[in-house]
């Protein structure tokens, strides 16, 4: 458990798998996957969190609706816009870990844009980079100024992911993520070794390393799915979208010596098992080397039960 030391430890929302637009032709359903984000930014807003990170699928589809996506910018401007200092230190090179972006900067950093609440996140299977110019929608909320969109990459043959540094005080934080990939072939990737994560050139052990991940955690076929032993050891936490089974609470891995943390979808989006256990976002602190986790439940998402 962090101290109390507020200048020292990071104070942050996770969520994932949130499919803004899914069924939104519902004419009971049709704002449900919106109610449940403006509850995870009002969550945010009341906790004074430093910031919000997402892991995948803020979209269910890969071109959402002007509806949609007038309501999720709507929602942003709403919750996270504002003139509160933000109290963390941005250390390492903008230019290379927003390479991928037409603005390759944070958004709270931009003298143009005024960020109370910043939103990191990366992408997921249903709103991944398709098509010309290899887009998809969180380019968009990022080039507008209202979302940092980070872990894209555009090579198939060799990933090399560069961390988001920052600093809190005291507490130094190693940020990596990685948006969706075919999980077939990132797992041959992984195989040949074709995947690295870059790491701090000084003082490496002093950094808190977190890693955001959209891909199959459950085994599915022989290479259909992430084993959680492809990771790097010196990992401390891994918050693993696509899974949408609520397993937030952060599980020990004894080989590789580090936590994972599925915090599951926002919402229902099938009739199946893991869909029926509650939803929740979680408050993770940081402080140095130690964090915490508290769940939070979501109260405003439709249950789904599993029998009658």
């Amino acid at each position: 458990m962090p101290g109390e030391d507020v200048d020292d430890t990071f104070k942050i929302l996770i969520a994932t798998d949130i499919h803004l637009g899914y069924g939104e032709k519902d004419a009971i359903r049709g704002n449900d996957s919106l109610v449940a984000f403006e509850e995870i930014l009002d969550n945010g807003k009341k906790h004074d969190v430093d910031f919000i990170l997402l892991g995948g699928d803020l979209f269910h589809e890969n071109k959402p609706s002007r509806k949609i996506l007038h309501g999720c910018l709507a929602l942003l401007r709403k919750y996270c816009m504002g003139d509160k200092p933000i109290q963390y230190e941005f250390l390492s090179d903008q230019s290379v870990d927003f390479s991928h972006c037409q603005f390759p900067i944070l958004n709270h950093e931009d003298q143009n844009l005024n960020v109370a609440t910043p939103v990191l996140s990366i992408h997921g299977n249903h709103d991944d980079p398709t098509g010309q110019g290899n887009l998809c929608a969180l380019d968009l909320l990022h080039t507008a100024g209202f979302v940092n969109y980070f872990g894209k990459t555009t090579s198939l043959e060799k990933i090399e992911i560069s961390p988001l540094l920052l600093q809190k005080g005291s507490t130094k934080m190693a940020l990596y993520g990685l948006g969706s990939i075919r999980d077939e072939r990132l797992h041959r990737m992984f195989l040949h070794k074709n995947v690295s994560m870059l790491r701090p050139k000084e003082d490496k052990d002093d950094w808190f390393n977190m890693f955001v991940i959209h891909q199959n955690r459950a085994k599915h076929g022989a290479t259909n799915y992430i084993p959680e032993q492809f990771l790097d050891d010196f990992l401390d936490l891994v918050i693993w979208g696509h899974e949408h089974e609520c397993r937030i609470d952060p599980e020990w891995n004894g080989i590789q010596n580090f936590y994972v943390s599925q915090p599951g979808s926002s919402i229902a989006t099938s009739l199946s098992e893991g869909e029926t256990a509650k939803k929740h976002i979680g408050l993770l602190q940081v402080k140095g080397k130690d964090f915490k986790m508290t769940k939070i439940p979501l109260e405003t998402v439709r249950h789904l039960y599993g029998s009658i």
